[in-house]
Parts: structure tokens; C-alpha cells; sequence
């Protein structure tokens, strides 16, 4: 981080989902000098993790410093960083603002999610009230948050950036018809065909594989997982020629961004096809040969989309925020786990893409807004944002520190925070599910793209 003349940016992040994201992002902003800070945390990323987040984003190992949580107030003192970016779930970022309200010279706050944000819930917005902008990627997560903010008394500026994953591949061609044929098996069961959309759009170099990418929190219940690995093993059978790649974001005793339950490697069978295989790599490397994409919610779908790959979102379990699936109505991208079988896949509507991740690039001006704020706090007209005390003083921040941190945190008074504090916000959480069921309020409202109750997942940040 040497040298004079342009910006020093530093993301903050722990689990592999926001490495990736914001090494993506900041790796997209020429003229910067950007690096990642690493804090150690039940969700930090491995050393495997990181090399797959990093790739493709510009940014290298050089680029990253990983530290305790004890070290890092004094490591950006040192640095005094123009800009922060903000990169993990709520309590993390409620944490990490605290830390950078401390700090001498005070950067600008940036904030934001490492995907798709649909439906944009409560808890996201209220974590980040103090960040100074708040990124989304989609028109439709701008108006999303815009309402949520106005329904919940919070505003945080936002401003438009393009996923970074949504950016097309310079080995993709141009061409009128995606046709996706399988290597060498002369059959029409291995050719997959996907209309494209009517504006110009790119389209790979023939490939074969089917990628499954997995997520954490969805489906939640384990027998409709199960119905997924099994359609999976369907289709490796039905065309012993086409890989079908399980994408898995975390080898057994690794940590990823959301606790998984009811893992794919367990509900898959003992002896399975052996065109049926398991990937540790980038999803990038997954879809360079990849001849169809599926998920229930993943923004893989957007990654793939860039790549000219076709797509399946897996529609069989319904459509609802819950699933976090919503986002796909009207793209064209929702089917079934039958079409997933005879290899049925397709590209979005036209309609769909400019509202949903894939607006023209002059739209994303997230980092001209940054400038600006840096230029207001440098002439001293941007009041800092700071992150309230805990209400429940000293013992309550404690606890926030200690619910983040884990093992990590070594203090006695986070250990006695604990020791309280779980079976408390445990007991606490049910009764608020139990308020706010599936079948009741906003999470079950399929004509709003917000939520305003806790989310159902069970979802804690220990591990």
C-alpha cells in the first residue's frame, strides 16, 4: 500500500463469500490501491478459500494481510486508509464500525452484500445504518432497500455498482444462438440448447459439464436437499458422457459465510456415478466448462448468466422469499428438476436482465460516489456516522464481540457474555420466529422485494 497520488482502500472481511466479493469489486476500480484485511473469525476464510476468492479479482496474496481482531485497530492506524469497505454478515460489520469510529483519522464507510439481496431484509439494512454508502448491484435492489429504509426509519445512501460477477468472460464470442454441445457423443441427449436474449450477448466455447451450486441456507429441509442430490445422480445417469459437477463452497472442516446443515457430501450415495464429481475450485473455473448451471438461489445463476451459460433455478420447491428465489420471476431462468435431468436449460428474458444485475456500466457509479464522500470528509463537511453503544453497556458489547469473534475472542468478560448471552438471544430468537411464522408477514408477502421480520434461517455466526 506504498506510493502517493491515488486512494488507499482496505476491505475488511472474514468469510469466503465477502473475500470474494469485495476483491471483485475493489479489483474493478483502476487507479486504486486496494487490500484485503482478514480477520480471524469462526467464518474466516482458509488459506484454499482465499486463493478461490481471489481468483480472477486482480487482486493476490501480497494483497491481503489476515490478523487477530485485537490487532487491527492499531494495523489501520499505520495504514490510514482513505476508504473501508465494510465486507460481512451484520454483527461483523457492527463490529468492525466500532473499531473504525476509534481510529484517529477517520475513512469513508462502505458497505454491502456479496450477492443477490432480494428480497433486502431488515437485519442487513439495520447492521450497516452507519456505513456512509451502502453498494447494491441491481436497480432493483435499489428500490428495494429504498422502501425498506422508509418503512424502518433508516437511511443509508446507496449507489449502483455491477456485480462482479456479472461481467462477461473475454473467451466468450458473440453469436446470435447459444449451442451448448456435448464433447464427442453424437447423441441428442447430450446437446443442450438455450435461446439468448434479443440484445447482443456473449456465448462460450462448447462445453459439457452440468454445474450444481450449492448453498447453505436453502432449500432448508433435509428432505427436499436430498431430492436435489438425487436429481443430480439422475442426471449423471442419464448421460454417463457430461460431467455433473457438485460445487461445494467449503471442504469438510472449513467454515463458509452461512452454517450449513444436512451437507450435500452426506445425502449424496455412498457409490455414485463416476461422471458425478465434487469441485473445491472457483466457480468460475466450474462454469469455464460448463454447458448448464443449477441452483435454487445462487448468484452463481448471475456469474453464469455473464458467461453466456444457460441456467435452471430450481423452481420444484415453490417460489417464495424464504427460498430467496424471488428475484427470478420473469427471467425465464425458473424450472423444475425434471428439465434439470434432460438437460433443458436457458437464458433470461431481455426484460429481466437491465432491472436484474446486468444494467449498462455507465449506471454503476458507486465509485464515483466514494470519491465524492472522501472529498467531503477531507474539506470536513461529512459528519461521521459512528455505531451506537450496545444499550446493555459494557456487558452487552461484550457479548457482541464474543458472538463474532468466537474462540477467537479470549477475554474473561466475553466468556461470562457467553455463558448468559446464548441460551438468552436462543429463547429470544424463538419467540421472534414464533411471531413472525413463514405464513405470516412480510417474508410471505410475494408482492414486496423487502422483508421486515427476522429471517427464518437458523443461521448463527458461531461455530
Amino acid at each position: 500500500m506504498s506510493g502517493s497520488g491515488s486512494l488507499r482502500v482496505v476491505a475488511i472481511a472474514d468469510a469466503d463469500s465477502f473475500v470474494k466479493w469485495s476483491a471483485s469489486l475493489l479489483g474493478s476500480v483502476p487507479g486504486i490501491r486496494p487490500h484485503l484485511l482478514l480477520v480471524q473469525t469462526p467464518l474466516t476464510a482458509s488459506l484454499d478459500q482465499q486463493r478461490s476468492a481471489l481468483a480472477g479479482t486482480g487482486m493476490l496474496s501480497d494483497d491481503v494481510t489476515r490478523l487477530s481482531f485485537a490487532r487491527v485497530s492499531a494495523w489501520l492506524e499505520g495504514q490510514r486508509p482513505d476508504v473501508v469497505l465494510l465486507a460481512g454478515r451484520g454483527p461483523f460489520v457492527r463490529l468492525l464500525g466500532r473499531v473504525v469510529d476509534g481510529l484517529t483519522v477517520r475513512p469513508v464507510v462502505v458497505a454491502g452484500l456479496p450477492g443477490m439481496a432480494v428480497p433486502a431484509q431488515r437485519g442487513a439494512l439495520e447492521y450497516r445504518r452507519n456505513a456512509d454508502l451502502l453498494v447494491v448491484h441491481s436497480h432493483r435492489e435499489e428500490r428495494a432497500f429504498a422502501e425498506l429504509g422508509r418503512r424502518i426509519g433508516v437511511q443509508v445512501p446507496t449507489a449502483l455498482a455491477t456485480l462482479p460477477f456479472a461481467r462477461s468472460r473475454s473467451r466468450m464470442v458473440a453469436a446470435d444462438r447459444a449451442r451448448v454441445i456435448a464433447a464427442e457423443s453424437g447423441g441428442s441427449s447430450g446437446t443442450l440448447v438455450a435461446e439468448r436474449p434479443a440484445e447482443p450477448r456473449a456465448v462460450r466455447m462448447p462445453a459439457t459439464d452440468i454445474v450444481f451450486a450449492a448453498q447453505a441456507l436453502v432449500p432448508t429441509d433435509r428432505e427436499e436437499r436430498a431430492e436435489i442430490a438425487a436429481t443430480l445422480v439422475r442426471a449423471a445417469e442419464a448421460d454417463p458422457n457430461r460431467r455433473v459437477v457438485v460445487k461445494l463452497r467449503s471442504r469438510p472442516g472449513e467454515s463458509e459465510t452461512h452454517l450449513e446443515r444436512d451437507a450435500y457430501l452426506d445425502l449424496l450415495p455412498a457409490r455414485r456415478p463416476e461422471n458425478l464429481v465434487v469441485s473445491y475450485g472457483s466457480m468460475a473455473q466450474a462454469l469455464s466448462t460448463a454447458a448448464g448451471l443449477v441452483t435454487v438461489s445462487s448468484t452463481a445463476a448471475v456469474e453464469a448468466v455473464a458467461q453466456g451459460v444457460p441456467v435452471i433455478a430450481l423452481d420444484s420447491f415453490g417460489v417464495s422469499k424464504s427460498l430467496l428465489n424471488t428475484v427470478f420471476v420473469g427471467s425465464g431462468l425458473l424450472g423444475g428438476r425434471s428439465e434439470v435431468v434432460a438437460g433443458r436449460f436457458r437464458h433470461p428474458h431481455p426484460v429481466w436482465l437491465r432491472d436484474n444485475y446486468f444494467h449498462p456500466s455507465a449506471e454503476s457509479t458507486w465509485w464515483e460516489h466514494v470519491e465524492q464522500l472522501v472529498a467531503l470528509r477531507r474539506a470536513g463537511g461529512l459528519p461521521a456516522k459512528r455505531v451506537p453503544a450496545a444499550r446493555g453497556g459494557a456487558m452487552h458489547e461484550a457479548w457482541h464481540r464474543a458472538s463474532v469473534l468466537g474462540a477467537n475472542d479470549r477475554t474473561l468478560r466475553g466468556t461470562a457474555a457467553l455463558v448468559v448471552g446464548v441460551p438468552a438471544t436462543a429463547l429470544l430468537g424463538a419467540l421472534r420466529r414464533g411471531r413472525s411464522s413463514a405464513g405470516s408477514g412480510t417474508w410471505a408477502d410475494a408482492s414486496t422485494d423487502f422483508t421486515l421480520e427476522p429471517n427464518p434461517f437458523h443461521d448463527s455466526i458461531r461455530r
